[in-house]
């Protein structure tokens, strides 16, 4: 089967509603074919409130949304699901909620070997991917483990911002966390999404898409600048 993900950077565009900068994306990625999606809000803790306005997001697209939180079987519902969309919020809340649900397994076998399409925005891209050690969110939960679902064998930085030459702020720019990331021998690849950017995944295929560009940071090289349009499937070699 064919692995097809839509990772975002962020759900909100400011000057926009729910996810309306990326909603052709996300119509171009379900196609006709898919009905209605499973999406999952446990980066949240309103779980109605978040269920409330993806499902109007997703409605406005012609699909129909069910919220895992309402299903008796969170693991039977991801086995019937036609699509998944794991929304934004806190990463480390969430992947503690796949884990204790006994999701992480489920999930990654229906898209990796069913081909179901995955979406995820902010934590939910952030879940998809090796681990969730490049996450901006704070550790208000602690998960079993920081290895998340692996769909992807690299990580994520959503809401990646560059390092600005006017700012007096003294802390940590983004690119100095994620080069502490890379002090580890075993780290892997960091892809640093912009607010607006997508990265497409489709099989053996990986693209930037979106409104704007990413930046790729490696151990012990440079880090490199890419553009929407611009083909990252060397990333995917290990999967």
């Amino acid at each position: 089967m064919t692995r097809r993900l839509l990772l975002i950077s962020n759900s909100t565009t400011h000057g926009s509603g729910y996810l309306d900068h990326c909603k052709e994306q996300i119509k171009q990625f379900l196609t006709e074919k898919i009905q209605t999606v499973l999406f999952v809000p446990y980066a949240l803790h309103d779980h109605e409130g978040y269920e409330a306005t993806a499902k109007k997001a997703f409605v406005s697209l012609g699909y129909q949304l069910e919220s895992i939180h309402r299903k008796t079987d969170p693991v039977t519902a991801v086995g019937s699901a036609e699509a998944i969309f794991i929304g934004g919020g806190n990463t480390f809340r969430l992947l503690n909620a796949l884990y204790d649900k006994k999701l992480v397994t489920e999930i990654r076998r229906r898209v990796l070997q069913d081909g179901v399409p995955y979406i995820g925005s902010s934590a939910g891209s952030n879940v998809a991917t090796a681990s969730i050690h490049t996450t901006n969110d704070m550790p208000i939960v602690y998960p079993p483990s920081f290895t998340a679902l692996s769909l992807v064998p690299f990580n994520i930085n959503p809401h990646y911002i560059d390092p600005s030459p006017d700012s007096k702020h003294m802390g940590e720019t983004r690119e100095a966390r994620i080069n502490q990331f890379h002090e580890y021998v075993s780290s892997p690849p960091v892809l640093g999404i912009r607010e607006g950017c997508i990265l497409l995944v489709e099989d053996k295929v990986a693209k930037v898409v979106g409104a704007n560009g990413a930046r790729l940071f490696m151990r012990d090289t440079a880090p490199r600048e890419l553009a929407t349009g611009d083909d990252v499937s060397f990333l995917l070699k290990e999967c």
